[in-house]
C-alpha cells in the first residue's frame, strides 16, 4: 500500500498567487486556494478558463510561472505516491468483459508485466491483504451487488462508483476528479455527489473535482473555486456563485438566480454557451 505523506497537516492543497502561461498565453494568475482534510471541494468555470491546468498544477505535471503550491505540505511530484487520480470519465464498450472487480484491482497491480511473482508465503499473504482492501473499497462505494459482473453491462453511474473504488485503492489522502458527473443523468449525479461527501466524512480524505454543473453538488460543498477571464475566487457557494462575484470575474453584467427549487442559474454574457448548456443549469 502507499505510504501517507504529510499526515501531521490538515491543509492538503495550498496555493498562493499562482500563476501559469502556456505557449505563450496567460492561464490564470494570483490564485489563492486553501484545502483542508477532509474537504470536498469543485472546480469550475467556463472551456479554457484552466480549469484542467489547475488539476495539472497540483499533481506536478504543469510547473508555476508564479506563486506556489504545496500538496500535503511538500512539493507536488513528492506528494504524488498519496494522491488518487480519476481522469475524465472513460467509455466502456458494452463488449467489455472485464468484471468490476478486477477493475478496481487494477488500481494496484496495472503496473506489474512480465514474469509472474512465485507464489511464496510471503506473496500469499500480500495477496489476501489486497484482496480484502478490493473488497473494502468496492463496499464503500456501494458497489458490492455488482462488482463481480462485466463493467460493459453496467450503468454510467456503476461504472463510476467502480472507478472512484479503482482511485481509493491505494488509501489516497487527496482525491483528484476530473468531471466525475459528466456523462451521468441527474439520480447518478446526485448519487456519486452523495458518495463523495461520505468519503470525504468517513475516510477523511479531502476530494477536488472538476465539474460544468454546480447544482448536483449543492449541499455536499465544503468550497468551490472558479476561474474565469484570467483569475479565479474561492470560497463556499453562497460567497463565489453571485451576481457580484462572477460579474467581476468575467467584466460584464452575469446575474444569478435561484430557482424555487434551489437550483442556481447564471444568466448573461460573455460564454452564454458555456455558461447553461442544454444539460446543465450552471456551467464551470
Amino acid at each position: 500500500m502507499t505510504e501517507l505523506l504529510g499526515d501531521e497537516t490538515r491543509t492538503m492543497i495550498k496555493l498562493a498567487r499562482a500563476g501559469v502561461r502556456l505557449g505563450g498565453r496567460r492561464v490564470f494568475s494570483d490564485v489563492e486556494l486553501t484545502v483542508d482534510r477532509g474537504q470536498l471541494v469543485a472546480v469550475l468555470g467556463p472551456n479554457g478558463a484552466g480549469k484542467t491546468t489547475l488539476m495539472r498544477v497540483i499533481l506536478g505535471l504543469v510547473p508555476l510561472e508564479a506563486g506556489s503550491v504545496t500538496v500535503l505540505g511538500r512539493p507536488p511530484t513528492q506528494a504524488r505516491p498519496a494522491i488518487g487520480y480519476l481522469p475524465q470519465r472513460r467509455s466502456f464498450d458494452s463488449t467489455t468483459r472485464i468484471r468490476g472487480v478486477d477493475l478496481v484491482r487494477l488500481g494496484l497491480d496495472g503496473a506489474r508485466w512480465g514474469i509472474p511473482i512465485p507464489i511464496t508465503t510471503a506473496a500469499r499473504v500480500r495477496r489476501r491483504a489486497e484482496t480484502t482492501r478490493v473488497n473494502e473499497v468496492i463496499q464503500l462505494v456501494g458497489a458490492t451487488g455488482f462488482a463481480r459482473r462485466a463493467i460493459g453491462e453496467l450503468s454510467g453511474g456503476e461504472q463510476q462508483r467502480l472507478l472512484i473504488a479503482q482511485a481509493l485503492i491505494r488509501n489516497p489522502q487527496l482525491l483528484i476528479l476530473d468531471e466525475p458527473l459528466d456523462s451521468l443523468d441527474l439520480p447518478n449525479q446526485a448519487a456519486v455527489a452523495g458518495l463523495l461527501r461520505r468519503i470525504c466524512s468517513t475516510e477523511d480524505v479531502s476530494v477536488l473535482l472538476v465539474a460544468h454543473d454546480v447544482n448536483p453538488l449543492l449541499g455536499s460543498l465544503d468550497q468551490v473555486i472558479y476561474l474565469a477571464g484570467g483569475r479565479a475566487r474561492s470560497g463556499t457557494v453562497d460567497e463565489v456563485i453571485t451576481s457580484s462575484t462572477l460579474s467581476d470575474l468575467y467584466g460584464a453584467p452575469i446575474e444569478v438566480l435561484q430557482t424555487t427549487d434551489g437550483r442556481l442559474v447564471v444568466v448573461g454574457q460573455p460564454e452564454a454557451p458555456h455558461l447553461h448548456g442544454h444539460r446543465h443549469e450552471l456551467v464551470g
